[in-house]
């Protein structure tokens, strides 16, 4: 018969990918369970709630157990931690940030986030960069949305063209200076797949953050793709993330998945700073009236379910459209950002 102290040894060689600890170490097998039939039952205790990596720990665990003298069959419940638990475990057991660049000096990380996609993430991102540069900041852009990067067209960058230095990788500049490294900027064609596993993206993430050469900037921008998945929690994880900014969309849909990204902040203890509610409504160029073509507004359950300090409501503008598609975004200017601009 298997012995428990075979069946955790055994689980000692999977690993939470994200914080680089063995699953028996991080207390996260529960409720084990040996027969003498070659029955294994036990609890993985996730850190959070629909953790990413659930099914990869999954089968690492499956296969282990498995692999083992008369194992017949492996039977993996999910459980999830306490908030003591998890705090703990991310007090002690966060992995290492990775090392910046000697040369660079950033003063503050804010991710732009939403919990679903269309809802103009990468818009607000870009809006604020230029209203940043525009008040005398030095600011960047790391654009962490890998396999669906949009920044580079925003500021009309091309595709590929990156150069390396002896102090790290170059990121590219537009015209207000603002730095900004992508995906896109690395493949020689914008349209260019980015078929990546979840690992794969992960590292990227930190290795746009470790080694390109940032300078000395006052903010750096974070646009992460929609959902609270792989590349979220690894920004929220290995950057030193000072705050987010939500964007979300007027339909009640959009506040209901943007609800589900600020439970996971919560988790992780990362402030929300501001909700964006985006193409909040239309005026009318003729008679100035003011349209809700996505419908009246549940943004204030976002709001209030964030405890967010700021909400800000930004119109639908085709002037804004234009110019973002011609890679010329550099050239709008958002009122409506201003007040959250002196904030970052």
């Amino acid at each position: 018969m298997t012995t428990e102290k075979q069946v955790l040894e055994a689980l000692q060689k999977v690993y939470d990918p994200e914080l680089g600890r063995n699953i028996v170490e991080l207390s996260m097998v529960r409720d084990l369970t040996i027969t003498p039939e070659g029955e294994i039952t036990f609890t993985l205790a996730l850190t959070i709630p629909g953790c990413p990596m659930k099914n990869q720990m999954e089968r690492d665990a499956r296969a282990a157990l498995t692999a083992l003298p008369g194992v017949k069959n492996v039977t993996i419940n999910f459980g999830a931690m306490s908030d003591e638990e998890r705090n703990k475990i991310f007090a002690s057991g966060k992995p290492e940030l990775p090392k910046l660049n000697k040369f660079n000096q950033v003063k503050r990380v804010i991710a732009v986030m939403s919990g679903k996609g269309g809802v103009g993430k990468s818009s607000v991102t870009a809006m604020l960069a230029c209203g940043l540069a525009h008040a005398g900041k030095k600011v960047g852009i790391l654009d962490a949305d890998i396999t669906g990067p949009s920044i580079p067209r925003l500021f009309g960058l091309p595709a590929g063209g990156l150069r390396k230095s002896d102090q790290g990788l170059l990121p590219a500049v537009t015209g207000m200076g603002i730095k900004v490294i992508s995906t896109n900027l690395l493949v020689p064609n914008e349209d260019d797949a980015v078929i990546w596993r979840g690992p794969m993206i992960n590292g990227i993430i930190q290795q746009f953050w470790r080694d390109v050469l940032w300078g000395k900037l006052d903010v750096l921008l974070v646009d992460l793709p929609p959902g609270t998945s792989d590349a979220a929690l690894t920004v929220m994880q290995s950057l030193p993330v000072n705050g987010v900014v939500l964007v979300t969309s007027p339909q009640q849909l959009a506040g209901m998945v943007v609800k589900k990204a600020s439970a996971m902040l919560k988790q992780l203890n990362v402030p929300v700073l501001a909700v964006i509610e985006n193409m909040s409504y239309f005026t009318c160029p003729k008679c100035g009236e003011k349209h809700e073509l996505f419908g009246a507004s549940h943004s204030q359950e976002v709001v209030n379910a964030t405890g967010a300090p700021l909400f800000l409501t930004l119109p639908i503008d085709s002037n804004l459209t234009t110019l973002s598609d011609t890679g010329k975004v550099e050239q709008y200017h958002s009122e409506a950002l201003l007040e959250l601009e002196s904030l970052l």
